[in-house]
């Protein structure tokens, strides 16, 4: 395995563990010597990579992940504003939901970041693969945003009501949501 491989399979490895990973446990698992996991971590850390030595292991500390959920309204002409404010604003669009009082609650990922993403997006509903959600609820849709801080989200979220995207919540739906 390659030296960058290996690394992006530590990273994996203490991504998705419960608990801490001995570097012996890594090193036996990947076929290399300790002295190697050992330089792949200080190289891993070298490049901003959160990785904490315990007792026991190395662990990945999880980076806090800042969301909120925005009950949202416009036309299919305005799709590409709304997603476009959000990426430009430094949101995530993590997935798009409609409320269906028959249905319930449904939901797509999306995990858009940028706007190569939203064209992209945008080129795979004009060409007829699928259709917007938001269709099936008269233009009334979800969005769970993402961003690296709630101050971020703020910005969004008042981005969104100063366009009159924001939609106003009703007594059925789920709770949780922005205004």
């Amino acid at each position: 395995m390659k030296a960058e491989m290996r690394r992006k399979e530590i990273l994996a490895r203490l991504s998705e563990a419960v608990s801490p990973i001995s570097a012996s446990r890594l090193a036996e698992d990947l076929g290399v010597s300790r002295q190697v996991i050992v330089q792949d971590v200080a190289l891993l850390r070298a490049k901003g990579e959160d990785i904490e030595s315990l007792a026991r292991g190395y662990v990945l500390k999880k980076k806090e992940v800042c969301a909120r959920i925005f009950k949202l309204r416009h036309t299919n002409e305005e799709v590409a504003d709304e997603l476009n404010l959000i990426v430009d604003a430094g949101g995530t669009i993590v997935d798009v939901l409609i409320y269906h009082k028959v249905y319930g609650t449904l939901r797509a990922p999306m995990n858009i970041k940028n706007r190569v993403q939203v064209k992209k997006f945008l080129e795979d509903i004009e060409s007829g693969k699928s259709s917007l959600l938001m269709n099936v609820t008269s233009g009334y849709h979800y969005h769970t945003i993402s961003a690296d801080s709630y101050e971020t989200l703020s910005l969004i979220e008042e981005s969104l009501r100063e366009r009159g995207f924001l939609a106003p919540l009703q007594e059925y739906e789920p709770s949780g949501v922005s205004k």
